[in-house]
């Protein structure tokens, strides 16, 4: 079952590492990039290596790291504290191609050896937030075997782009970012990758958040990234199928087991349904953990 809900904790932060396991969110990113100052590094390697021995035996919730981006001196010194701790996955900013995972993809495949853990588990997240990386978008589909989801962010693209900000007045993200979510949407549904929803940097508005929320799911995200842990719970009840939902997903299914083999179309309450409406319901069902 994808996670619902990525919370950012700072690698360096003693307190807030302290309480991520009860944070309820289904994955905890442990940052080690731009939430720790330059000087901090360091240290946060070491505090992030030991957490991940602690609680490397949990089943919940899912432990990744967010290292430094590949363009910097950091991200090898990353991985060789962090993989010692075997994280369920890498978090990787602004990369700008297909190389940059696979380069990644090797770096990870040579440390799960060094460490004894299964080759190939280790999985990779990236987050398009770069002109670059917007560009080369569509490469990621099928950069990595290990790609298992992708999120959009507007916080540094608007700086590569020199802009002052990324919403207009009305607190709506300018098309460019716009273009990056939706490319972000197709892609990891092109590749077969999660595709997880950007942050909602009003953290005190949970209208707001509702909103982004009900609008992503709706689109055909699955999950969002929450900066401030009042938004976990919030995320995970919107993007968790309702029973109704889940009962109707169930119906549709069994209307297509129950028609005569090699029917394309069923008709259930009244209303005629074709092959798009069975892979929604399955695709439904997945995200409430269930098999069909």
């Amino acid at each position: 079952m994808p996670s619902k809900s990525f919370m950012f904790v700072p690698g360096d932060s003693e307190k807030k590492l302290g309480k991520a396991q009860q944070l309820g969110a289904d994955t905890i990113i442990l940052c080690l990039e731009d939430a720790v100052a330059e000087p901090n590094k360091p240290r946060a390697r070491q505090m992030v290596q030991a957490y991940l021995q602690a609680h490397r035996d949990t089943t919940e919730p899912s432990l990744w790291v967010r290292v430094n981006p590949i363009t910097t001196d950091h991200m090898l010194k990353d991985l060789v504290a962090v993989m010692a701790g075997a994280p369920s996955g890498i978090f990787f900013p602004k990369p700008s191609g297909a190389e940059d995972l696979k380069t990644l993809d090797h770096y990870i495949t040579a440390f799960e050896v060094q460490n004894g853990i299964p080759v190939g588990s280790t999985k990779i997240m990236s987050v398009v937030e770069s002109c670059i990386g917007t560009l080369n978008q569509s490469q990621f589909a099928g950069a990595s075997p290990r790609m298992s989801g992708m999120c959009w962010g507007a916080e540094d693209m608007s700086a590569d782009l020199g802009a002052t900000t990324n919403t207009d007045e009305d607190g709506v993200h300018f098309l460019v970012h716009q273009m990056n979510r939706a490319n972000c949407l197709v892609v990891c549904n092109a590749g077969n990758m999660q595709a997880v929803d950007g942050i909602c940097a009003d953290y005190r508005n949970e209208e707001k958040l509702r909103e982004e929320c009900r609008r992503a799911r709706t689109e055909g995200f699955t999950g969002k990234i929450a900066i401030h842990p009042s938004q976990i719970a919030v995320i995970n009840e919107m993007f968790t199928p309702s029973e109704s939902d889940i009962e109707h997903a169930r119906r549709v299914i069994q209307a297509f087991e129950d028609a005569p083999e090699g029917a394309g179309t069923v008709g259930l309450d009244g209303k005629m349904l074709d092959l798009p409406h069975l892979k929604r319901a399955r695709r439904l069902l997945q995200l409430a953990g269930e098999q069909y």
